[in-house]
Order: C-alpha cells, then structure tokens, then sequence
C-alpha cells in the first residue's frame, strides 16, 4: 500500500454487552475515517464514541456470527451507512442469533442484512488501512481474524491463556486446533492478539504458556 509506512495506527477498545464483547475501532491517526469490528452491542455508545473523535465509520467487520459480536451491526449500519463485512460461512450463525439469545434469556439482536463476503487470504484496503484477511473455522465455520501491520483481532478463536469455545452449533475442536496452530502461531512471536473478550496477549505468550496449545 502506498505510503503504509509513514502512518500511525490508532487502536480503541470498547466492551459491550452482557458478555462484555470487546469491539474496536481501527484506524489512521492522520485520517478520520475508522473501521468498526465487532461491535456486539450498545449502538448508540459505540456512536458516540466514534462522533465525539470527529470520526467517519468507513466499514463494520465481524470476526465471527454469534450475538454477543453482532449485536449492534445492523443500527450502525443504518446510522452510519457504512459497509459490512462477514465470511459466508457464518450467515446462519448471524441468522440464528435471536435464537440463541432467547436461551441466555436476553433481547434477540437484529439479524445484520446480508453482507459482503470475506475470503481467507484477501487483502482489504479500507480508509488507508491494509487488512489481512484470515478465515480460522473451529469456533464457528466462518470464524475469521483481522490482521493490520502487527496487530491480530482474532475474535473468540484465541484468547489468553485459552482458546474459543468449540461446544456451540457449527464448533468444531479439532477445526479450531488446526486453525490456530496453522494459521496463528506461523505469525510472528510479537504480533499483539487483540481477543474477542478479556485482555491482549501476544502470539509468543501463546506459544510459551497456553495449557490448550501445549507440544504445538
């Protein structure tokens, strides 16, 4: 990407929701636009955090379907007119949502409208930013993680010290074993893991002390 090096990156966090999800915005210092991932709940919260920075929503990517990550898409598209990004293979994830939280007991969230598909592999260039675009089945079948100059948003797929949950519809442990040693821990020790829930971690922390990920 032209001129890739010469740019800040700018990283928020915001958690949200009854499972306190972490969304983040990601962007360029020296632009206003910001790209939204993950945003699972609270809307308006999310809204304002990014209008009070004079900012402009460029796109919403998801990392997975479940509803605790979904939750707020669909009134901040709407709000925001901005595009949205999800890997096909979790559209009946996304679909059944209201489903699922009515065994948590919570209200349903609106199903995203359909989306643009995510591929593993290709490379996104939203508001200047350079995005890797890498697809890791096992959590849900269109589990994907987002990486951005040595910055990993590796949703619910890998966390500190543990890894997603594999007993929900579509899970799949050997899937998502396969995924993070394949995919994840081939990543440079030093790449900061910025996780779907809870704290960061980094791939070398992982690597040394993740009881799940022991003889990888």
């Amino acid at each position: 990407m032209q001129n890739e090096c010469k740019y800040i990156l700018r990283i928020d966090r915001i958690t949200v929701g009854p499972f306190q999800a972490n969304a983040w915005l990601l962007g360029r210092t020296d632009r206003p636009d910001t790209i939204l991932i993950d945003p699972g709940g609270e809307p308006d919260r999310i809204a304002e955090r990014i209008e009070a920075g004079g900012r402009r929503l460029a796109a919403i990517l998801n990392t997975h379907g479940h509803l605790d990550h979904i939750g707020a898409v669909e009134a901040l598209r709407e709000r925001f007119h901005a595009p949205y990004y999800l890997h096909p293979a979790d559209r009946p994830v996304a679909e059944a949502a209201p489903e699922h939280a009515a065994l948590f007991g919570i209200e349903p969230p609106r199903v995203p409208s359909e989306g643009r598909p995510l591929r593993h592999g290709e490379r996104l260039d939203i508001a200047g930013v350079e995005i890797a675009v890498i697809h890791l089945p096992g959590h849900t079948p269109g589990g994907t993680a987002f990486l951005v100059r040595g910055h990993l948003f590796a949703g619910d797929t890998l966390f500190r010290g543990s890894i997603g949950r594999t007993d929900l519809p579509g899970g799949d442990g050997e899937a998502l074993l396969r995924s993070i040693r394949e995919r994840l821990l081939i990543l440079p020790g030093d790449t900061v893991v910025h996780c779907g829930h809870g704290p960061d971690t980094t791939i070398q922390e992982e690597r040394n002390g993740n009881p799940f990920l022991a003889g990888f």
